[in-house]
């Protein structure tokens, strides 16, 4: 089984030149060079160049690289789309996604561009309809959209539901749910949306430790601090490794290669663990590998 750990994705504003060269060296698993959010209408076209050149020129070794593009009803969003398109990063990061259509859209346009294959396309579900349609936007996967992934985009939603952010998050949590819900069905990476609060660590392992617990594959960040504290809480734990190989070599003795369930130190486990063990292992093995890099 081969993975790719996503736990901690970083925001880095493609305006500030220094900030996306000293990405080259942190610890997250993903950078998100940022065209949207953070960047000033009057610098979008410096950024979307400086983005695009640091993508070209590499040097970020295992990290997976986003572009974020501005919303394809901007005044940026076509010329971001092209122009993230030829720097081909390993995704392409679409905010205000709705519909299925507009993923169908874009798939479109990332075709006639060219683009290259390894170009995936992740989602950012921050829209009041995107909660009603995740299903639909989730069953768009397919080698035409690109889809691979959700990307909670929070504050927005939070803007435009006028929900409130609290600890615990409870007047989200279905609209979490029903997210997360949707990218397992259709086998895609999900990640949380951003913690504001850049000071309050344990308020930020708090909310990092309930978004494992809920199912998010890990969570995007704004500062550099948030990084370990973030692959802490969504690595695997070294007594969750070695349970998972206990349950793996269970499984893979000749005697219990037809059983869908055995006993291990008094418990009965059923094959399906077996599956999420050799994930567990999966996950680790590659963290190890890449934090040797």
């Amino acid at each position: 089984m081969s993975v790719r750990p996503c736990r901690s994705v970083l925001y880095m504003p493609g305006s500030n030149a220094r900030a996306i060269e000293e990405a080259r060296s942190l610890a997250a698993d993903a950078l998100s060079l940022d065209l949207e959010d953070a960047v000033a209408p009057d610098a979008k076209q410096i950024a979307r160049q400086q983005v695009c050149d640091a993508v070209r020129a590499g040097g970020f070794g295992k990290r997976e690289i986003f572009i974020r593009v501005n919303a394809t009803d901007t005044p940026w969003g076509a010329d971001d789309l092209a122009a993230a398109a030829a720097a081909a990063p390993d995704a392409i990061l679409v905010p205000k996604i709705s519909t299925p259509e507009e993923l169908e859209g874009i798939g479109r346009r990332l075709d006639a561009l060219g683009t290259a294959p390894k170009t995936r396309v992740w989602a950012m579900m921050e829209t009041p309809l995107a909660m009603l349609n995740a299903r639909d936007i989730a069953a768009a996967r397919s080698p035409g959209t690109r889809l691979a992934g959700f990307v909670m985009g929070t504050n927005d939603l939070a803007k435009d539901t006028k929900a409130k952010i609290l600890p615990g998050r409870a007047p989200m949590l279905p609209w979490l749910m029903t997210c997360i819900a949707a990218a397992r069905a259709y086998e895609l990476d999900i990640v949380d949306g951003v913690y504001n609060d850049i000071g309050n660590a344990q308020g930020f392992a708090r909310e990092c430790a309930e978004a494992r617990d809920l199912g998010f594959d890990g969570k995007t960040l704004i500062h550099p601090s948030q990084i370990e504290p973030c692959n802490a809480a969504f690595s695997p734990t070294p007594e969750e490794v070695e349970n998972a190989r206990k349950i793996i070599a269970a499984f893979d003795l000749p005697e219990n290669s037809d059983k869908g369930v055995v006993r291990i130190d008094g418990r009965m486990v059923e094959r399906l663990h077996a599956e999420m063990a050799r994930r567990t292992v999966a996950i680790a093995e590659a963290i190890a590998q890449s934090a040797s890099v």
